[in-house]
């Protein structure tokens, strides 16, 4: 017995050294997917900003901070990317304190002066006017929404913001848009750029090609002190939810299709829609010439009948899709 414990000793004495190998190969990887993640948010969120001409040289960009994960990222990246950026441009954050209750007050000031970053807090009490219009168990998004829409139109005014950073990703435009399709009988997303209701300022979205799942990952690393809205408090927007779900079952079962849903929302070809607006059906004269997005007539796409391995071999990724649409 006792030739056994100097072995069983030497065991436990080795158990720390062979136990950090693999600590610190994982530590490795975390360093290493972090980083691959980082580089990617940059990337998307800077050829967003290139393709759509969001920002300028001499702009004051207003981003608009709401406590949560995605308005924290664009905040974020923007920082990292006017100090790589050829031009120069000012940010200023600003948040809305709409009087919920329990709304923890100090906890966006005193980030944002840790970052050093120029801050508004502007206080408006449309918690109760909410509640108040609203009755109780109705869904308070759309009012909400408004109230603070105009509130930070008026602020952009005060602040000489030239533009207004919103924090909307690629799963937002795309769950917008089915929300339009599917219940208000539109083809009507969420553009990347805008003029704003009033007229007077331009609103843009940043974060148009980043996907929901990395921010979820990119805020969890860099530790973003998140604060959730409780105005609805358990209320939720369950048309909103049920496209989500939607969408990812989608991207569970068919691998791919969600991407190219959002690529079709830069490649729209008019004259096979139905919008008289868009479109002089009523004038359509055949000129013998020949057209480019001309009909096919009777002939079914090549690409509808390739093969999944097919359609992914040398695949195009989905932001190089929405670069080629046409000027």
């Amino acid at each position: 017995m006792s030739s056994l414990l100097p072995g069983a000793g030497a065991n436990a004495a080795a158990a720390p050294h062979a136990d950090a190998a693999p600590s610190a190969r994982r530590l490795e990887k975390l360093a290493y997917e972090r980083n691959k993640l980082h580089k990617r948010l940059l990337r998307l969120t800077g050829q967003a900003i290139g393709d759509f001409g969001m920002i300028e040289d001499g702009d004051k960009v207003m981003v608009c901070l709401s406590g949560g994960k995605d308005s924290y990222g664009l905040l974020d990246l923007l920082l990292t990317l006017r100090e790589r950026a050829p031009i120069s441009f000012e940010i200023v954050a600003v948040n809305l304190d709409q009087k919920q209750p329990g709304f923890p007050e100090h906890v966006l000031p005193d980030y944002l002066r840790k970052l050093g970053v120029p801050f508004h807090i502007e206080n408006q009490d449309t918690y109760s006017i909410v509640t108040r219009v609203i009755p109780e168990g109705r869904t308070m998004c759309s009012l909400c929404s408004r109230l603070r829409r105009g509130i930070l139109y008026r602020v952009a005014d005060e602040l000489g913001a030239t533009k207004i950073a919103l924090g909307h990703h690629r799963d937002d435009i795309l769950e917008t848009f089915f929300l339009n399709m599917f219940f208000g009988g539109k083809l009507k997303g969420m553009p990347p750029k805008l003029v704003s209701d009033d007229g007077r300022h331009i609103v843009i979205r940043p974060l148009a090609y980043v996907e929901e799942h990395d921010l979820e990952a990119y805020a969890q690393w860099r530790e973003f002190p998140i604060i959730p809205c409780n105005l609805c408090g358990s209320q939720e927007n369950l048309k909103r939810r049920e496209i989500k779900q939607l969408m990812r079952e989608w991207e569970k079962r068919f691998p791919g299709r969600v991407d190219n849903i959002f690529a079709a929302l830069s490649r729209v070809t008019p004259s096979h829609l139905m919008d008289r607006g868009l479109f002089d059906f009523t004038g359509l004269q055949a000129t013998g010439a020949p057209v480019e997005d001309g009909d096919i007539a009777f002939d079914v796409s090549p690409e509808f009948e390739a093969t999944p391995a097919a359609r992914h071999e040398g695949e195009t990724s989905v932001v190089e899709l929405v670069r080629r649409r046409p000027a």
